[in-house]
């Protein structure tokens, strides 16, 4: 079983820049689908980015597209989510999950595995 530690969040003004990771222990990143989710304050949680474990499918939330990049670095068994151009709406807790089952799927019950999350807070 993959468990998973998100880092990297913190404030930061609009129109800046994070890069939020994603450790794995346990087993090898490279079996798995990655994705990234958030959670706003009495909000849903919401699909943001999926990467297939193949490493050539990608997929972004229509909010995130053209500012956001997941990208994985099996050797370092990591996932990182590269956040550009960041406004107050992007606040949320992120999180990343882990999905053996099937491709870059933006649902989140598709995904078995969960870390802890980590809070972004994008200022105006």
């Amino acid at each position: 079983q993959v468990q998973l530690v998100e880092s990297g969040g913190g404030l930061v003004q609009a129109g800046g820049s994070l890069r939020l990771s994603c450790a794995a222990s346990g087993r090898s990143l490279s079996t798995y689908t990655m994705g990234w989710f958030r959670q706003a304050p009495g909000k849903e949680r919401e699909f943001v980015a999926a990467n297939h474990r193949n490493g050539g499918v990608t997929r972004y939330a229509d909010s995130v597209k053209g500012r956001f990049t997941i990208a994985r670095d099996n050797p370092k068994n990591t996932v990182y989510l590269q956040m550009n151009n960041l406004k107050p709406e992007d606040t949320a807790v992120y999180y990343c999950a882990a999905n053996s089952e099937s491709g870059a799927s933006s649902s989140a019950w598709r995904y078995a595995h969960w870390g802890q999350g980590t809070q972004v807070t994008v200022s105006s």
